[in-house]
């Protein structure tokens, strides 16, 4: 096996490049978890996670652990068993929401769509109807296993409604396209690092609700999961700052100067940017004959999903290729999806019109 290229171009579905400043963030000294310097950071890094989010919510922090763990502080804290939950599932990352609430007790309803197109709200006011108290509905705001980008308005409505909370998987979404949680309706959201936020992974934002605490306060039994417990969590986070667990430092220094880059550059060039990159990227992959996967008018700009060419016949050793020969990750399909479809991920400091000359090149002479 030859050597591999690097630094590697990361254009898969997650982790994506970091900026050389976030680099040198995370290479700083470290300090302790209870330095006041660390408390400074974190208050600024806090609110312009809240500014990223769309939020006013006090509760907004960068949890320890990827975004599965955001999803699960998430699940956790917020259902006792035996409540009852509705879950979209659309794609992979819908499935996972369906596995973790079922563990912790829940009696799930699925709502299933077919991957690669959104689940119509109709579908969530049907699997609603006639179900009694409803604890909570959730889906994927951007589910990266397909490319697609589910519409969360209606959704929250109906959830509130049946008097439920509405959560929202922003894991891929945060930092590429608007999320708007306060007035999206959303009550719990979480998201990590490693995407469009621009950081390496290791960190999952999330943010939750007046609404979602009263839940919280008014839990029957204590949250099963000691380690991802919001009230323990708030204590360290906020007040009188009382030691919870050794927090990863040089990640909050990452993503301070992640969200800094962020600001800098404004939310709406961000967005735009990431829109104008992916209809490159298409655009060209059209003129090589690769048809998008995902339903029209919800393709996201940072996860590219695209039918694998018939002429093709080894798909596996065509990602290799890219791998080995010029250092450039992309993504196969997850689940059903499993040798049908690429996923190119554009996403924060890897969405550049650099590297879509660059895949678009390397695809050429691969295919």
């Amino acid at each position: 096996m030859g050597t591999i290229p690097s630094p590697r171009i990361l254009l898969g579905p997650g982790p994506s490049s970091v900026t050389p400043r976030v680099l040198e963030a995370l290479g700083r000294a470290p300090i302790g978890y209870l330095d006041p310097e660390l408390f400074t950071l974190l208050d600024g890094l806090r609110a312009n996670l809240r500014t990223l989010f769309g939020t006013q919510n006090p509760f907004t922090i960068p949890l320890t652990g990827t975004g599965m763990a955001g999803m699960e502080a998430c699940l956790v804290n917020l259902i006792e068993a035996g409540d009852t939950v509705v879950i979209g599932v659309n794609g992979f990352f819908g499935g996972r929401l369906v596995e973790i609430a079922k563990r912790v007790g829940a009696e799930v309803v699925r709502v299933e769509g077919e991957w690669g197109r959104i689940i119509e709200p109709e579908a969530f006011a049907k699997a609603l109807k006639g179900l009694g108290k409803v604890k909570l509905v959730a889906t994927v705001h951007a589910e990266t296993s397909t490319g697609v980008r589910t519409p969360l308005e209606e959704i929250a409505k109906l959830a509130h409604e049946h008097d439920a909370l509405f959560v929202a998987d922003m894991v891929t979404s945060l930092g590429g396209l608007p999320v708007d949680v306060d007035r999206a309706g959303v009550d719990a959201a979480y998201s990590g690092t490693q995407k469009c936020v621009g950081a390496p992974p290791g960190l999952s934002p999330i943010t939750a609700s007046a609404r979602a605490w009263e839940v919280v306060q008014n839990r029957k039994t204590p949250v099963p999961n000691w380690y991802l417990d919001w009230k323990l969590l708030q204590g360290y986070y906020d007040g009188a700052h009382v030691y919870h667990h050794t927090v990863p430092v040089n990640m909050f220094f990452a993503l301070s100067e992640a969200l800094t880059e962020i600001m800098e550059e404004g939310l709406e060039a961000r967005f735009a940017r990431h829109r104008a990159v992916s209809e490159r990227l298409m655009l060209g992959l059209t003129e090589l004959g690769i048809r998008p996967f995902s339903q029209e008018g919800y393709r996201l700009p940072m996860l590219n999903a695209i039918h694998i060419p018939e002429s093709v016949t080894d798909e596996v050793a065509v990602r290799k290729r890219l791998l080995m020969e010029f250092g450039l990750e992309i993504g196969g399909g997850l689940g059903d999806l499993k040798g049908k479809i690429w996923r190119i991920g554009t996403m924060g400091a890897s969405a550049t019109d650099r590297n879509v000359l660059l895949v678009l090149a390397a695809l050429r002479a691969v295919l």
